[in-house]
């Protein structure tokens, strides 16, 4: 059999030395989903608050239903991770297992700083996109004016 290799412009970058996350910067889709899944991660957060500020201050069951809480968010963010970035990325294996409700030693979510690193690169992507088809846009006309025989 032969073999097609296509350079699909998939990268990959090691987060923090627990796994890969692999993914095309400069794919439109991946930046429109990205960018789209804001509200969906804003009503994730505003219920988790929501959801926290209901949970047993003390007794018995409070830490559990906490931990409870913690783990479904968390795993209702991975899988919105992975929809945006497709299922070859196991966000449990890209971050170590790290849960992503928890507050790193910045005081933020670890989500909103997976989020914080994501953005630059998906930006720079998407204007590597633009610029390949504004490149690609000037050699067209450029091949249309050769064809008429002006240079």
């Amino acid at each position: 059999m032969k073999q097609l290799t296509i350079d699909t412009g998939v990268e990959e970058f090691s987060v923090n030395g627990h796994g890969v996350l692999r993914f095309n910067p400069a794919d439109p889709n991946l930046y429109h989903r990205f960018f789209a899944a804001g509200p969906a991660l804003a009503a994730l957060d505003k219920e988790l608050e929501e959801k926290s500020a209901a949970l047993p201050a003390d007794g018995p069951d409070a830490a559990q239903a906490g931990f409870a809480l913690l783990a479904d968010y968390d795993a209702r963010i991975k899988a919105l991770l992975t929809d945006i970035f497709g299922p070859e990325n196991d966000f449990d294996a890209v971050l170590g297992g790290v849960n992503l409700a928890g507050v790193a030693t910045n005081g933020q979510r670890v989500v909103q700083n997976l989020l914080e690193a994501l953005t630059p690169i998906l930006q720079e992507g998407a204007q590597r996109h633009l610029d390949a088809k504004a490149d690609a846009a000037v050699a067209a006309a450029d091949a249309a004016r050769a064809a008429r025989g002006r240079v």
